[in-house]
């Protein structure tokens, strides 16, 4: 059921309940059911519902803070037990088991009403199933769903089937993507979330399972399961960073322009290209130097220079220093078999091992995924993050780094922990090690950068899991350069944004089948000046210069009004950090009450004041929906009147940027780096409508 064949509904044996429940001595309630006890716990607006294997709290740190349950009063009645806390009401029926669900009398959710001809559910409300546990949740008619982590499609999940499974996604074009959560939530008031380490599959109303019912399957033998209520999106995703943690807000040099490729191939190349940015004037404050630069593709990766390419690389660290640059390098969680301290490690115990032999797990690379794009990778060790000594082993890995000069990690890949084979030093196996392996390694790459970059912590992670938000920042990786992979990378920032992680960064230009496209690059580069992080990005030079002098001229203007929106964007992730929304939030997100504004999903708002809509064509044409109440054009200040959509045509320097009537937008200085801030916000100016931009 992983996959989304239909299901024997018939054959599943739902649940029952086969005594009174009780209350213990935790404030727990407690029903014992043909599966085992089912305990009932009780927070101020939510409800969690936990059986079989028990996993810590503390468990992987997906969680940081569980509060004690708050105290119910019980009725059992025959075949059915009504529980309240506070102003939750929780309605237990026994055979089978389903609930009732409510707050404040209003009911929040309820087992499906899918029922059939024979049984009362068609589809079971609890169930105990070979890839672990079932349940299922009431959908009313048209109600969308929101949430599970960074996917390409529709934000609205109705009537899609998806699994929560991190994967080298290598491109935007499919259901699978880098970067996971079973956290789900809809503006009926109502959110879920799975606490585990493992796989979860759903079909959200995905019509061949049930178009009315959300089917959630944990394959895990431990099923934990939180139901919140709430008003709308934006207090559901508070909840869940209550429990997940919030992200801190980054340092001030990240909000600045990070430029890159896949990859410079020389030190020469790399410093010729810092050079050419600061003598045109570029706004820019890191470069990058990514795994096939700096590193021996045959031997990586253990944070060793190549010595071909980089036989100085302090003298490379000091020179682009010397241009304001910030400097950013790429790693990996994997050791290469041709390492000369690949036996050292491995004896040591430091890799996942095989299972089957005891030994050493020596992961083999898919040759087709990189074909005549990128070179081929040696066998490889993967950390193993679980060991103790492995984890701090690769966080004290990063000092030396940091020391010459590195001020943020390019965290890559993550995905590879997915064979039963491979074991962990915790006795977990890869299945259900897999999505969590992202966390591990993101946090440990974070304590590094905390412990010893001079600059303060920051990293781009691929790959994550719930938590991931705590250690930011993540970036969407592999589209296609063009208007589709545009899209989809805008999409997946927005989903993972409503999923609880406020900051995203796309491949500005994107990754693979560059053809050299002016307005695909200009279109993307305007709209990532309007997200948490802004990168260019992919294979290929992305500088834009290389992209012709007009090109060039639109950029620069774009790139500007990057720096000059940070302190705007300086006070939208403090917002971040003390709420968890994101800094692009989907209409669903901020317009809770204004339906309408839900479909148009390829839009979003720039924290609380600003409404972006990407151009998306190569023709400029834009559709963008402004909500109630009075707007005006960013650059030009004129006025629009909310409550429909405008269509425009836009010229290459124009955009479609809207701000809300009365709303105070700082703006700093038009500078090239942000050392020139000396660490402070500086505002020269606030925008008004009659001035424009």
């Amino acid at each position: 059921m992983t996959t989304n064949q239909i299901p024997d509904w018939a054959a599943i044996k739902p649940v029952k309940v086969n005594e009174e429940p009780s209350i213990d001595e935790n404030n727990n309630v407690c029903v014992p059911t043909d599966n085992g006890p089912l305990t009932i716990s009780f927070y101020k607006d939510a409800v969690r519902l936990r059986i079989g294997r028990k996993r810590p709290d503390n468990q992987y740190g997906i969680l940081v803070s569980v509060p004690d349950p708050s105290t119910p009063v019980m009725l059992n009645e025959k075949g059915r037990t009504t529980i309240n806390s506070g102003s939750l009401t929780f309605i237990v029926e026994h055979n089978p088991f389903s609930f009732e669900f409510y707050k404040d009398d209003q009911r929040v959710q309820r087992s499906a009403a899918d029922g059939h001809f024979e049984r009362r559910f068609r589809v079971p409300p609890l169930a105990k199933v070979a890839e672990g546990w079932m349940i299922n949740l009431n959908l009313e008619s048209n109600e969308p769903v929101y949430g599970l982590g960074e996917k390409w499609g529709k934000l609205d999940k109705r009537g899609q089937f998806i699994r929560s499974y991190n994967c080298d996604a290598l491109g935007v074009n499919s259901e699978v993507s880098y970067k996971n959560t079973p956290f789900a939530w809809s503006n009926s008031g109502w959110g879920t979330l799975a606490h585990t380490p493992a796989p979860v599959t759903h079909s959200v109303g995905h019509a061949p399972w049930s178009q009315r019912s959300y089917t959630v399957i944990v394959e895990d033998d431990a099923f934990d399961f939180f139901l919140f209520a709430a008003e709308n999106g934006k207090e559901i995703i508070r909840q869940y960073a209550n429990l997940s943690g919030f992200a801190p807000r980054p340092p001030l040099w990240s909000l600045g322009v990070i430029l890159s490729k896949a990859y410079y191939l020389t030190q020469e190349e790399l410093l010729s290209t810092a050079d050419e940015a600061r003598k045109r004037g570029m706004p820019c404050d890191v470069i990058t130097i990514d795994g096939r630069a700096w590193q021996d593709t045959d031997t990586r990766f253990l944070f060793e220079w190549d010595p071909r390419r980089y036989p100085d690389p302090a003298k490379v660290m000091d020179e682009l220093k010397s241009k304001n640059f910030k400097v950013c390098v790429w790693e990996y969680p994997l050791v290469s078999v041709k390492n000369g301290r690949f036996q050292e490690l491995s004896d040591k115990g430091y890799f996942l091992k095989d299972k089957r032999t005891g030994k050493t797990f020596e992961y083999e690379w898919d040759s087709q995924a990189f074909g005549d794009v990128l070179s081929p990778l040696p066998k490889s060790g993967i950390i193993d993050f679980t060991n103790p000594g492995a984890y701090a082993f690769w966080r004290e890995c990063h000092k030396e780094m940091c020391e010459l000069g590195v001020d943020m990690i390019k965290a890559d890949f993550g995905e590879q922990v997915e064979y039963d084979d491979m074991l962990a030093f915790n006795g977990e196996t890869g299945h259900a090690l897999h999505n969590v392996y992202a966390l591990l390694y993101n946090r440990c790459v974070y304590e590094a950068a905390e412990k010893y970059a001079a600059n303060g912590p920051f990293l781009f992670s691929r790959s994550a899991w719930t938590g991931s938000q705590r250690y930011p920042a993540q970036w969407g990786g592999d589209p296609q350069a063009n208007w589709g992979g545009m899209a989809g990378n805008i999409r997946g920032g927005v989903s993972w944004g409503m999923s609880g992680a406020p900051y995203y960064a796309t491949d500005i230009g994107g990754f693979y089948q560059d053809e050299r496209d002016l307005k695909l690059y200009v279109r993307w580069l305007q709209a990532g000046v309007f997200s948490a992080h802004m990168r260019l990005h992919g294979i290929g030079p992305r500088e834009p210069w290389s992209y012709g002098p007009e090109v060039e001229q639109v950029a620069f203007k774009a790139l500007d009004l990057r720096y000059q929106l940070i302190p705007y964007l300086w006070e939208t992730m403090q917002q971040s950090h003390e709420t968890g929304l994101p800094v692009q939030r989907a209409m669903a997100l901020d317009y809770p009450d204004e339906r309408v504004a839900w479909a148009f999903e390829d839009q979003y708002m720039f924290g609380d004041d600003i409404l972006v809509a990407p151009c998306l064509r190569p023709d400029g044409f834009v559709e963008v929906y402004l909500p109630a109440g009075n707007w005006h054009n960013f650059q030009t200040g004129e006025k629009f009147v909310g409550g429909k959509s405008y269509k425009f045509t836009l010229a290459l320097e124009d955009m479609a940027v809207f701000v809300k009537a009365g709303a105070k937008i700082p703006l700093g200085p038009k500078v090239k780096h942000t050392d020139a801030l000396q660490d402070k916000i500086v505002v020269e100016k606030y925008w008004a409508p009659e001035q424009g931009l």
